[in-house]
């Protein structure tokens, strides 16, 4: 049996959920969708990732789905009672999955301006313990510049300084990558820390989560990544998320295009 998993994301983020996910299990047959019509999420208002997360619901209701990924900080962080009140299956979400990872007492959040302008991570973190400090740092450029298909090391450089000096000077202890692009630079910014600091991908926590919920008859690794089991839809672009699929998973998949009933 195969339990059928849906993970969303705008674009390449989710790539990291799914990434730790099929490390840990074969038993699934997962439907990965791109809104790469509308990428990035994380400078838009809440208003409309709201509406977006209406429309992801209604592309998701005819699959049959036993649970619901969601890779996408932002839209966590603004409609995450959207996504559970309409698709009534399980939905593992980032933010509070990693909330109840967090260890230290100075806490650094890396994330969209959306993502930050809703301070889901500050209020979920301070209500769970006591006496921490949340940090948080909104980074508008980072999504647009990871996306890329051919990165520029440079420009990642730069704004990995830009974005994490002020947290630095804040003496953090664990640093959050609160939005699931992120990690996909993990040693771009790892270079930029002290050692001491405990870097946090939080789609681990969203894993283990679900693989708690969802049991495995035994705890399997892959040298080679099971990749046979996902399916790619894509709103716009597919030919160029052909090519990051490739890049990012080094695979050749069929990248679908689809229609989210936008009026866009």
């Amino acid at each position: 049996m195969k339990f059928k998993i849906g993970i969303f994301d705008s674009g390449i983020g989710g790539f990291t959920i799914l990434d730790s996910l099929l490390k840990t299990r074969s038993d699934v047959e997962v439907f990965y969708l791109a809104d790469t019509k509308r990428v990035p999420y994380g400078n838009k208002d809440a208003k409309s990732i709201r509406s977006i997360a209406k429309e992801i619901c209604n592309w998701f209701e005819d699959k049959n789905l036993d649970a619901l990924l969601i890779a996408c900080n932002t839209t966590n962080a603004c409609a995450l009672d959207i996504l559970e009140n309409n698709l009534g299956i399980p939905c593992f979400d980032l933010i509070n999955s990693v909330s109840e990872i967090v260890t230290k007492k100075n806490i650094g959040v890396l994330a969209t301006p959306a993502t930050i302008r809703s301070c889901y991570y500050k209020k979920i973190i301070e209500s769970k313990r006591e006496k921490v400090k949340v940090f948080q740092q909104a980074c508008p450029e980072f999504v647009s510049e990871i996306e890329k298909t051919n990165l520029n090391l440079n420009k990642l450089n730069y704004l990995s300084n830009l974005y994490l000096n002020p947290l630095l000077k804040e003496n953090i202890e664990e640093l959050i990558l609160g939005c699931s692009h992120y990690p996909l630079i993990y040693n771009v910014l790892k270079n930029k820390i002290y050692p001491n600091i405990r870097i946090i991908d939080p789609s681990s926590a969203l894993v283990n989560k679900f693989n708690n919920s969802f049991l495995i008859p035994k705890t399997n690794s892959y040298e080679c990544i099971p990749y046979d089991n996902v399916r790619f839809f894509v709103t716009a672009k597919s030919e160029e998320f052909s090519k990051k699929v490739k890049y990012w998973l080094e695979i050749n998949k069929e990248i679908m295009l689809v229609n989210l009933r936008s009026n866009d």
